[in-house]
């Protein structure tokens, strides 16, 4: 993967790329919407412990496929409005340890079921 950052443009606003190039993969996953549901099925209330599920959630999912979340090309955030996206932030730079991909952060009124506070698809490349 290559970091697309041109000269001449904004800075990102966050940890992330403004694009990125995969050229000709071996392996192309995209996951699918991951919400902050524990092993057990349960839903913590807490915003920091489903961001930190569902970063562990997607690498999860990326190690079954052979990948692993520094294999990430981009990703999208979906956050319910009013959360402290702060969190959401310290959590994906902690699961992503320094790797920087495109990312879309996007603030919704509520997703598919009410203790659901953020929602994660992600598409990695190899």
């Amino acid at each position: 993967m290559e970091r697309l950052e041109p000269t001449g443009v904004a800075a990102p606003a966050a940890s992330f790329a403004l694009g990125t190039r995969v050229t000709h993969p071996q392996v192309l996953i995209h996951t699918a919407g991951i919400v902050g549901t524990a092993p057990d099925g349960t839903v913590p209330d807490d915003l920091a412990q489903q961001a930190r599920h569902i970063w562990n959630t997607i690498g999860e999912v990326l190690a079954e496929g052979g990948l692993g979340l520094g294999d990430i090309v981009s990703y999208t955030s979906y956050v319910v409005d009013g959360q402290d996206l702060s969190v959401v932030m310290a959590a994906r730079d902690a699961a992503l340890a320094g790797h920087r991909s495109a990312s879309t952060l996007i603030v919704v009124p509520r997703l598919a079921r009410p203790e659901w506070r953020m929602e994660i698809s992600a598409v990695a490349a190899r």
